[in-house]
């Protein structure tokens, strides 16, 4: 395969695409003075949205391993973000909160992750994203059925 042909193909595109904006949000995350990586500060998103988040369903909104949002989890609580505490139906898990830390932290970030957005998003009308939206989702329905 020829390096032209392998950079026209739309997954190369759509790799770039989500590479572009990772850096981007990135950079602004860190402007804002917020020291997390992007998945830390989707983690703490997720738990300020849902407390009663299993580890399992954080893998699979974040497209990680258990073990890696494990580690993240346990970096999280290391750094103050979050606390563990005794699940009332089942003692083998936890449930995770924010400590105010974590709380300040969201507050801080979802101007910036909404900003971000937006700013990727600039030009695309709303029919436009809903059609990017829905051909997406073709090409992961296609990969997933095989």
């Amino acid at each position: 395969m020829q390096l032209s042909s392998f950079r026209s193909t739309i997954f190369y595109s759509i790799e770039k695409a989500i590479k572009a904006y990772r850096r981007f949000a990135l950079e602004n995350i860190h402007q804002g003075h917020l020291e997390l990586t992007i998945n830390q500060g989707l983690l703490l998103s997720l738990i300020a949205e849902s407390s009663n988040i299993s580890q399992v369903e954080m893998a699979e909104i974040l497209f990680k391993d258990y073990a890696a949002v494990t580690r993240m989890i346990e970096l999280m609580v290391k750094h103050g973000y979050l606390v563990r505490e005794p699940h009332p139906e089942d003692r083998r898990r936890s449930l995770l909160k924010l400590t105010p830390l974590g709380v300040s932290t969201v507050k801080d970030l979802t101007p910036i992750i909404k900003m971000n957005r937006k700013l990727a998003l600039a030009g695309l009308d709303a029919a436009e994203q809903k059609e990017l939206h829905r051909l997406l989702h073709k090409i992961i329905d296609n990969c997933e059925k095989h």
